[in-house]
């Protein structure tokens, strides 16, 4: 076996270990209460120890919003990936189809996680800084589709924020729903909202 498979193997043994332990502290924390549960509870619940769930998870805010890792670098992309002649604003909308993915493949789990987000306000302000952090990831690609690269225009930083609030606001209402209204509808009136006239 060489080094690359065995680097690999380890990697992939590595993301189910850590989905496993974000599953358990997902159950753990719906049915005690985010607040409620210490770092202990989560290694116990697990069957680990506290240091070995600590090699996973940083925190136990980390294990919930592990499950949102590499979205900004997936909306990027899927933005530099957006036809040449699409316009900014609908090039960030498509590109926002990467974050639902989820939620059409897993409704039910994507509603309990974006309501333990939304209610818990320890992982609701983590979330929104996540979020935020998209923003440079985003500007970048808007920069090297118009050829601006190093020198993003002021236009292109507001309208990468504006895409990642409509995103929140689309999840808001699909929340506050309970998952009734569809995800896709929602995202596209928030972005029609702020199209270009």
């Amino acid at each position: 076996m060489t080094g690359a498979a065995r680097t690999n193997t380890r990697d992939i043994a590595r993301a189910a270990v850590r989905a496993e332990l974000a599953q358990v502290a997902f159950e753990l924390f719906r049915r005690e209460g985010f607040d409620k549960v210490t770092l202990d509870d989560l290694a116990t619940a697990a069957g680990v120890s506290r240091s070995t769930f600590l090699r996973y998870f940083g925190t136990k805010e980390d294990a919930v919003l592990g499950a949102f890792e590499g979205h900004d670098r997936r909306v990027a992309d899927a933005l530099r990936a957006r036809p040449a002649d699409e316009d900014e604003w609908s090039a960030l909308r498509g590109a926002m189809d990467t974050v639902i993915e989820r939620y059409h493949e897993d409704p039910e789990g994507s509603l309990a996680t974006t309501r333990l987000v939304r209610e818990t306000p320890a992982l609701c302000a983590r979330h929104l800084e996540k979020q935020h952090s998209w923003r440079p990831a985003l500007v970048e690609a808007l920069a090297e589709r118009s050829g601006s690269e190093g020198h993003p225009a002021l236009g292109q930083t507001v309208r990468a924020a504006a895409a990642i609030d409509c995103l929140q606001v689309a999840l808001d209402h699909w929340t506050a729903s309970d998952g009734r209204l569809d995800l896709v509808t929602l995202l596209d009136e928030a972005f029609a909202a702020l199209a270009p006239r």
